[in-house]
């Protein structure tokens, strides 16, 4: 199936990658959570290491994310054409001066 330009229907990959950092994130301040409970058995440093933990993991994942130089099907979503934000756009014909 072919779509037109203007109609960009996300995949199901795209589509469930934000709950992919968010599971992982989930994943991770959990971990933190029991660890912490099982030394301390206070749940007031749990839920604070637990929360600070959700938030670091979500936050670095994200920079990570935005590390990543899109590809030429991420760029065409965007508008940008085939030249990327780093490169200059090629002229379109001869110019005359």
């Amino acid at each position: 199936m072919t779509q037109s330009p203007g109609e960009y229907r996300p995949s199901r990959q795209d589509r469930l990658r934000p709950a992919e950092y968010l599971g992982g994130a989930a994943i991770a301040a959990i971990f933190v959570g029991v660890i912490c409970l099982v030394a301390t058995r206070d749940w007031t440093i749990t839920l604070i290491g637990t929360g600070g933990v959700f938030i670091v993991v979500l936050v670095v994942l994200a920079l990570l994310q935005m590390a990543i130089k899109p590809n030429a099907d991420e760029r065409a979503e965007l508008g940008e054409g085939e030249a990327g934000p780093d490169e200059p756009a090629a002229p379109q014909g001869p110019t005359r001066h």
